[in-house]
């Protein structure tokens, strides 16, 4: 029987900056206005971290922020706007609705994406109704790009990597949602607040959020290019576009 998802703690609310993905000036992406939160109440650790005491602190516990542990550039440099369409402008994606579910699926040209669908999201939009690709990759066709990538050096024994890599408009994001443990640009949470699944990030964080206790809020952090972050196994969270993001995830199954 499949276990039941972790009640504490629970979610983690996440703001993402232009992902791993980024190039001077943000890699050709549409900037954003969606204002930046200072705050953050996630754990840091830089290179110095090691496997051991990653095991032992984090990763059947907490969610944390990696700084340095990867050197990511020449991937980043690949991700540009540009450089994307002209390598995969013409394959399809297989975009999903941004909600806790998300149920629908269509499939459109990577360009038809990039230029006609990937805009700013409508704060009064369902994330039922907001279109968003993350995952769902083909790997055969993606596998140039994906080759170039450097994941973070840490495991869960007994796991093996794989990816899921999207990009996304200003303003939208995934509703609180769970999953397996991995690591991302998104940051995750702790106390459960009250959502509707098909509620989108940003409404939910202009009308839930300020409403919230200070006991109730969950976790919050913006991240940055060269920035991981580790969500345990089955971990709620939440993430939100301040930026056009470009993004990758390994999850750990």
């Amino acid at each position: 029987m499949a276990a039941a998802p972790r009640l504490l703690p629970l979610l983690l609310l996440g703001w993402v900056r232009p992902g791993a993905c980024t190039d001077p000036p943000d890699g050709g992406w549409l900037a954003g206005t969606v204002p930046e939160e200072p705050r953050c109440t996630v754990e840091r650790a830089d290179a110095s971290l090691t496997y051991s005491l990653f095991l032992q602190r984090f990763a059947f516990s907490r969610p944390v922020i990696l700084g340095g542990v990867t050197d990511n550039s020449a991937f980043r440099a690949l991700c540009t706007r540009e450089k994307l369409l002209a390598a995969f402008g013409p394959f399809p994606v297989r975009l999903s609705t941004a909600n806790t579910y998300s149920y629908r699926k269509v499939d459109v040209p990577f360009q038809q994406y990039v230029e006609q669908l990937l805009k700013p999201q409508d704060p009064a939009r369902l994330g039922s109704d907001t279109l968003y690709f993350f995952g769902d990759n083909n790997f055969t066709e993606w596998e140039p790009l994906f080759q170039h990538y450097v994941p973070p050096p840490f495991r869960i024994p007994g796991t093996s990597p794989a990816y899921s890599f999207g990009i996304a408009g200003s303003g939208s994001g995934v509703p609180f949602h769970w999953h397996g443990p991995g690591f991302s640009e998104v940051i995750f949470g702790r106390k459960t607040p009250h959502f509707h699944p098909n509620e989108s990030t940003l409404a939910w964080l202009q009308h839930t959020y300020p409403a919230l206790p200070p006991a109730q809020r969950p976790l919050e952090c913006t991240l940055r290019p060269g920035e991981v972050l580790y969500f345990p196994d089955r971990w709620w969270h939440a993430t939100l576009n301040l930026d056009t993001s470009v993004f990758i995830s390994t999850f750990l199954g």
